[in-house]
């Protein structure tokens, strides 16, 4: 596939959603010159408003109907493409019909999902396909799973570099500010809702190594619980459950299986909320365990699903610019190696990491598959951030502000 054999070297399908619409507006201003970038979604009318709001030369881009109930447009639209970018969750309810049209085409794919039975199901059926074609389908290109994964990426250049051994235990403990968006509610609560109805949706989401490439060549290494109750850190801090953690870990682990275990055969793979020292941390720990655990179990009764319809943000909302802008978002990895060094890792960046921060992460995985080619790793298929733009997005990413650096403690 060479650049002029595609009318187009990015679309972006569900341009006219929340997060659609932020990544189009990244790549106005971001996109070199020359890139030819279209939008595409089930409304024309919809798509040429997005396209009038945004910068001076994007308002020529061209638009696209598709609608992911229709496969003939999907297979146009891919076909037409070099790279498709997805931000048409939720993605168990719309997503793989566009995975499927990406993976036939031999069209390089990104999305946003944070939905493991999603990716899982997006293996199964397409990553074979994938592989035939060349076409390097990239999932959990944005907060969820980006700084996690590209921060052990990280870690392991460094840890190779020293000549430590490998990595044989990570802790994450973020910390963010930001707001919540319908999209993400939706995706949350179809979680819940498959969880509640599905015992062999259940067990997978339950599974560490739910995203593995071959479960059955994993280690036996017992894995930190996903949603571990309030406890606290080597230095005093407390921690609560992270909600990303049961996505983010999982891609982390199918990055090390995919690269042989390069990190580490029997790395250990955490990832915690820090809520700060004292009672007021420990109180913080608290009200987000309990929180959660509500939440989880609000979504799962119809009605109390009723009544946070009522106050919960819509699909198509989400904060507003100011809480955008303001947010941001901060990860410190500790590892200990197999030879007993201690690391430490840094991933941050400004913006609502949901949202401004995420579209950044997209808009880059993007322009990553559609003009880094020659710089990726050589593979193709169903792919992580780390596997698929590795070092390539790492840069891409600090040069728009973001950090990424690993160092010895």
């Amino acid at each position: 596939m060479t650049h002029d054999t595609r009318d187009h070297d990015l679309v972006v399908l569900g341009a006219t959603g929340f997060v659609g619409a932020l990544a189009a507006e990244h790549l106005a201003h971001h996109a070199p010159h020359g890139t030819r970038v279209a939008l595409a979604g089930r409304s024309r009318d919809k798509l040429e408003r997005v396209r009038d709001g945004l910068p001076g030369r994007a308002r020529t881009w061209p638009v696209l109907v598709a609608d992911t109930s229709d496969a003939a447009s999907l297979a146009a639209m891919a076909g037409s493409a070099r790279v498709v970018v997805s931000a048409v969750g939720p993605y168990l309810r719309h997503g793989l019909p566009v995975v499927e049209a990406s993976a036939r085409a031999g069209t390089h794919y990104a999305d946003l999902t944070g939905e493991v039975p999603f990716v899982r199901q997006a293996i199964d059926r397409y990553d074979d396909v994938a592989r035939a074609t060349g076409a390097r389908l990239v999932h959990g290109c944005g907060y969820d799973s980006v700084p996690s994964d590209l921060a052990v990426l990280a870690l392991h250049r460094q840890v190779a570099a020293d000549d430590a051994g490998g990595l044989a235990h990570v802790l994450t403990v973020a910390r963010a500010r930001g707001g919540v968006s319908g999209g993400t509610v939706a995706s949350m609560r179809g979680l819940v809702e498959l969880a509640a109805s599905d015992p062999a949706a259940r067990r997978l989401l339950a599974d560490p190594f739910a995203l593995s490439p071959d479960r059955d060549a994993e280690p036996p290494t017992r894995q930190p619980p996903d949603s571990p109750g309030p406890g606290r850190l080597s230095d005093g801090r407390w921690h609560a459950p992270f909600p990303m953690a049961s996505v983010n870990s999982r891609i982390v682990r199918r990055s090390n299986a995919l690269q042989d275990w390069a990190y580490g055969r029997h790395l250990r793979y955490g990832e915690v909320s820090g809520t700060g020292h004292g009672l007021r941390g420990a109180a913080r720990a608290a009200a987000v365990t309990a929180g959660l655990g509500l939440a989880a179990g609000a979504f799962a009764l119809p009605p109390a699903r009723a009544l946070l319809d009522r106050v919960l943000p819509s699909p198509g909302e989400g904060p507003d610019e100011e809480t955008r802008r303001s947010g941001w978002f901060r990860m410190d990895l500790r590892a200990v190696t197999t030879s007993g060094r201690r690391y430490h890792a840094v991933a941050a960046g400004p913006g609502d990491p949901g949202y401004a921060a995420t579209a950044v992460m997209l808009g880059e995985s993007a322009l990553a598959l559609a003009h880094d080619g020659d710089r990726l790793p050589d593979r193709a298929g169903s792919l992580t951030p780390a596997t698929a733009l590795g070092d390539v997005l790492l840069e891409r990413l600090r040069a728009a502000g973001h950090t990424y650096e690993a160092s010895p403690r």
